[in-house]
């Protein structure tokens, strides 16, 4: 077919999307939000989404036969308000996979049930250098950490007169910043720099009225961190599941941040052969700027949903992202190869550009 015209306005909007995203506290479990700003996104778009009992959102994307369902998810790691304490601080626990220690000194936002919130910090418990002297020596812990709110209180009564309680949700700051050079620093690059991709592939179909070669959808799931966001809502003419999540740098990977990256393997075993083959011609085929790669600390929503009994085949793709699960980075150009594939595989385009 005739080459796909990607000019720079949809990667535009695919970084424009991804600040939004990050913008929407969505931890794990509280998720209702960012839910209803997709599908606020995708009916502009002209789509019709369906939303789950648990939050997830599916939008088919056109065509017919054969059905691919393309996902991502967009909760995000964060924590949970464990116990008020006697000095009017909060102890917490972790929501998602990640060491204490990416999160110390972190601004964040404890929602409460009663609909209030309140601005804090996580420290330790003796954050002072001219103080604590054993400062580096300690161990970071919801143990040694806790979260101090930005407001006048020194007891476990003046927390709860705030409306704070054991079971409340904590966001972290994504603190996003766009530099000159195309960089993306944020928290929860993953995954909502491939949220973002995702809703600028949707974006492009409908703008450039191009119809899929086989019945796409787009799932954007709420229980990724925990282990269950695809396990359920997978319709049922689906046979192949690519996940699209983000690529891990690091130790002896070959991706980067500039790259989109192709997984072969993960910690739950290989990726189907087949499906991962196409992902990799495609790649080829369209000259991209790829990397393939084996994960063995981690997995995805593919694995998700085929230990929920699903018989798919499975992929998994997405751009090279640094430092995961702390402050992390990717690039521009990172999103662009990642959209260029999704595209050129969907399309089954010999050339986009």
């Amino acid at each position: 077919m005739d080459a796909l015209k990607l000019d720079q306005s949809y990667l535009n909007y695919t970084v424009e999307m991804l600040q939004k995203l990050t913008a929407v506290p969505s931890p794990t479990g509280y998720t209702k939000q960012i839910s209803a700003y997709l599908v606020e996104v995708l009916k502009d778009l002209g789509y019709s989404p369906e939303v789950s009992n648990k939050g997830a959102v599916l939008c088919p994307v056109g065509g017919e036969g054969s059905g691919l369902l393309l996902s991502a998810h967009v909760d995000t790691l964060g924590l949970m308000v464990r116990a008020l304490k006697s000095n009017g601080r909060l102890r917490f626990t972790k929501i998602g996979g990640f060491h204490e220690a990416t999160i110390e000194n972190e601004n964040c936002v404890v929602h409460t049930r009663c609909g209030k919130s309140y601005s804090g910090t996580v420290q330790l418990l003796e954050p002072a250098t001219h103080v604590n002297r054993e400062l580096g020596k300690q161990e970071r812990s919801d143990e040694t950490m806790e979260i101090v709110i930005d407001e006048k209180v020194s007891s476990k009564e003046d927390l709860e007169k705030l409306g704070i309680s054991a079971g409340d949700f904590i966001s972290l700051d994504p603190r996003t910043t766009v530099t000159p050079s195309g960089y993306i620093k944020s928290r929860h690059l993953d995954d909502k720099a491939s949220c973002a991709v995702l809703l600028t592939l949707a974006k492009y179909l409908k703008d450039q009225g191009v119809t899929p070669k086989r019945a796409v959808y787009l799932l954007f799931t709420t229980y990724e961190e925990v282990g269950h966001g695809a396990s359920s809502f997978v319709p049922g003419d689906v046979v192949d599941f690519v996940s699209v999540d983000m690529g891990a740098v690091g130790d002896d990977l070959t991706t980067d941040e500039c790259k989109v990256s192709i997984c072969a393997k993960d910690s739950m075993g290989p990726y189907d052969y087949d499906l991962t083959g196409d992902l990799i011609s495609t790649a080829k085929r369209l000259g991209l700027n790829f990397a393939v790669d084996v994960y063995p600390n981690y997995g995805s929503d593919a694995g998700a949903a085929l230990r929920a009994g699903f018989d798919v085949r499975h992929g998994l793709v997405g751009p090279g992202v640094s430092a995961s699960h702390g402050y992390e980075r990717t690039h521009r150009e990172g999103l662009e190869n990642t959209l260029k594939l999704l595209l050129g595989y969907v399309l089954q385009a010999g050339e986009v550009k």
